[in-house]
C-alpha cells in the first residue's frame, strides 16, 4: 500500500514534472541549428517554402503524432512514454525493449509494476544504444564496406523483421485482435495502391495509418467486451 501511495503521489508528480521539462529542452535543442543557420548566418529560405515542406512533411508523418502516443502508451507507461520520445527510435527499438523486458519479469503491461520495469528496459536500452551507435559512427561505415553486396541487401530487411517479431509476440496472446488489425491494415494498404485514397489531402498514407490503428483499438475493444460477457453468459 505504501509503494502504491509513493508511486502515484511522489514517483509520478515528479516523472511528468521533469519529463515536460526535459520535452521542451529537447525541442528547444531540435530546433536550435536551424535557428542558428538562419538568424546567425542568414540563411533563411522563404517563408512559402517553409510553409510547403511544413504542409509535405505532416501529410507524410502527421498521423505518427497522434498514434503513437495512443498506441505505445499502455506498454511504454508515463516515465517510459517520456524517455522513449526524448531518445527516439520508437518502434524498432523502445516498444520492443519494453514489451521484454515486462514479459522475463512477468508483469502486466499497464500496471504500476509494468510501468517500472518498463523504464528500467527503456533506459538500459538508451545506454546501449548511444553506445553502439558511438561505436558504429566511428567503425561502422569500414564494416559496411567490407560486407559483402547480399549481406547488404539483406540489413534492408531488419526493420520489416523486426516489426514482425513485436507483431508475433502480441499476437500470440491475443490472436483474434491480431487476425483483425492484419485484415484492416491489408485492406487500407489495397484502397492506397489502388487510388481509392486518392481524394484525400497530400499523400494519403496517414488514413492507412490512422484507420490501421484506431480500428485495431476499436476491434480490440469490442473483442474484450464479447470476451468478459462470455463468462456471464455461462453462468446463466
Amino acid at each position: 500500500m505504501e509503494n502504491k501511495s509513493y508511486y502515484s503521489k511522489t514517483y509520478i508528480p515528479n516523472i511528468i514534472k521533469w519529463g515536460k521539462a526535459t520535452m521542451l529542452l529537447g525541442i528547444l535543442t531540435s530546433f536550435l541549428p536551424a535557428l542558428v543557420i538562419s538568424f546567425v548566418y542568414g540563411y533563411m529560405p522563404p517563408i512559402s517554402a517553409i510553409i510547403a515542406g511544413t504542409i509535405s512533411q505532416i501529410s507524410v508523418s502527421g498521423a505518427f503524432y497522434i498514434v503513437e502516443p495512443i498506441s505505445y502508451f499502455p506498454i511504454l507507461g508515463i516515465p517510459g512514454t517520456y524517455l522513449t520520445f526524448l531518445s527516439g527510435n520508437t518502434s524498432n527499438m523502445r516498444v520492443p525493449c519494453s514489451s521484454v523486458a515486462q514479459e522475463a519479469a512477468g508483469v502486466e503491461m499497464g500496471t504500476e509494476k509494468g510501468s517500472v520495469i518498463s523504464t528500467i528496459g527503456i533506459a538500459v536500452s538508451i545506454l546501449v544504444n548511444v553506445a553502439i551507435l558511438t561505436a558504429g559512427a566511428i567503425g561502422g561505415n569500414v564494416l559496411i564496406g567490407l560486407m559483402p553486396a547480399g549481406a547488404k541487401e539483406a540489413l534492408t530487411f531488419l526493420l520489416p523483421a523486426l516489426y514482425g517479431a513485436v507483431f508475433g509476440q502480441f499476437a500470440v496472446s491475443r490472436p483474434k485482435l491480431a487476425v483483425v488489425a492484419v485484415i484492416i491494415a491489408f485492406g487500407m494498404n489495397w484502397l492506397l495502391l489502388n487510388g481509392f485514397l486518392g481524394f484525400l489531402p497530400g499523400t494519403p498514407s496517414y488514413a492507412v495509418i490512422l484507420v490501421s490503428v484506431f480500428g485495431s483499438i476499436f476491434a480490440g475493444k469490442l473483442i474484450y467486451k464479447k470476451e468478459l460477457a462470455e463468462p456471464d453468459k455461462k453462468e446463466e
